[in-house]
């Protein structure tokens, strides 16, 4: 039989319909019969093919399988059976649904092999993958990183290698002990600036000049030298050290470590040459305006903390949650502020004014506040107050789940990649070190 070209089965001459067709296919020990009727819906796909090789020789059949059975017409294939149950389903409902449980980029490789299109995935099966690409490409990308910083080049000349070891130790707190220190170092500046700054403000700690005014105190104005000359030596050097200057400045983070360091170049500027251009007062107003903006320093912390970019991340992705929030809350402070300037006015003594006066009252009560400057004095007013409270409590809480949701997925996400990132290195290193004992 193996040096027949043909199988004794089929009929050469072409008389046997493919439509009428009956094939079985063994996937994984997993048995399934097919009909030339069902397969040729989607002739371009690996079973249709099947079907029209029938009348070829072993070449064309065993092109397409693993192995053949001439007397069952019963095709092996050694892949997986779960995958295979779920993507036979587009020959019977036009669509396929992933299994929980199926890792969804071994799932697109099956159905790839059986030559199915992504497009006859489920949409929500289709996220799920996209999810996944975006994890693994996020795991290439971190190896790559760490390769890049472990592999030094030798046609690269010295200021390259200077230019990437300063943006090791300024950017990569774990690529070695200095950097770490030099973390830490950064840490301290932004929380010793942070206390300065408030501290600054106690009217005991400040003292009066010539004319009168208060100022910081000398001590503190040092201090905040200090710590300015560390914000600007690290931005100039991470600066000169960035592989890409123009995504470096527009970085969010880069953008808040010039907001830090920029009000106290301004202020020093305005203190020694505005009094020749404006007024005295007018420069004195600017400068406490600029003193203001320090309060932007304390975001660099974010820069430290993976547990700050992971809630910024949540809240990111909790945009629509937080969007139906203050829509509940909006409408509620309309509805109850109308309400209650309504139900006051029969009070002779009342304090809702008007109805903007009362979206203030609305605010404090529905978000459980309630300073008490504002408050009602008629029975029905309190009734409203009450059910304002009550409303306020539930408007608050339903989209808190998700938001905490978001949350921990994101943490639990960058545990995973990081995690795997490092498998991935240990697995090079392996292979690297089998290769090397092979040869």
């Amino acid at each position: 039989m193996a040096g027949d070209s043909r199988f004794p089965d089929v009929d050469t001459d072409g008389s046997e319909k493919n439509e009428e067709t009956e094939i079985v296919v063994n996937v994984g020990g997993v048995r399934q019969v097919f009909y030339g009727d069902k397969l040729n819906q989607y002739p371009e796909t690996r079973l249709a093919e099947l079907i029209n090789c029938l009348s070829g020789g072993y070449d064309s059949i065993f092109s397409l399988c693993d192995d053949y059975d001439p007397g069952k017409r019963e095709f092996y294939f050694d892949r997986d059976p779960d995958a295979f149950k779920c993507i036979i389903d587009v020959y019977y409902f036009g669509e396929i649904h992933m299994k929980k449980g199926i890792c969804p980029i071994c799932f697109k490789n099956e159905m790839e092999f059986w030559k199915v299109d992504l497009k006859f995935l489920d949409d929500c099966c289709k996220t799920h993958l996209s999810e996944k690409k975006e994890e693994l490409e996020e795991i290439a990308r971190r190896v790559q990183l760490i390769l890049d910083d472990l592999g030094v080049d030798a046609s690269e000349s010295r200021w390259k290698k200077c230019q990437k070891y300063i943006w090791k130790f300024l950017e990569k707190p774990e690529s070695s002990y200095p950097a770490r220190v030099i973390a830490v170092l950064s840490f301290l500046f932004i929380l010793i600036s942070s206390v300065v700054m408030c501290v600054g403000t106690i009217p005991d700690l400040q003292v009066v000049d010539a004319e009168g005014n208060r100022m910081e105190h000398p001590t503190l104005d040092s201090i905040e030298t200090a710590c300015i000359g560390w914000f600007t030596m690290e931005y100039v050097l991470r600066l000169i050290s960035s592989p890409n200057k123009l995504h470096f400045a527009l970085s969010f983070m880069n953008i808040v470590d010039v907001l830090a360091i920029l009000p106290f170049y301004v202020s020093l500027t305005l203190t020694h040459l505005g009094a020749k251009l404006m007024e005295l007062s007018n420069v004195q107003q600017a400068v406490q305006a600029l003193r203001i903006m320090r309060i932007a320093r304390i975001f660099k912390l974010a820069r430290h903390s993976s547990g700050l970019q992971t809630l910024t991340y949540a809240l990111k992705r909790s945009f629509k949650e937080l969007g139906l929030l203050l829509m509940y809350l909006a409408v509620g402070i309309f509805v109850f502020s109308a309400l209650g300037y309504t139900m006051e006015q029969s009070h002779p003594e009342t304090l809702f004014k008007s109805i903007p006066q009362s979206f203030w009252w609305a605010i404090i009560t529905m978000t459980t506040v309630g300073y008490g400057d504002i408050y009602p004095k008629t029975t029905l007013g309190k009734l409203n107050a009450a059910i304002s409270f009550l409303c306020g409590v539930i408007a608050i809480a339903l989209p808190i789940h998700p938001i905490i949701n978001n949350f921990v997925r994101y943490y639990n996400k960058q545990r995973v990649l990081e995690t795997a990132a490092k498998h991935e290195l240990e697995l090079m290193e392996l292979n690297s070190a089998d290769g090397k004992a092979a040869s």
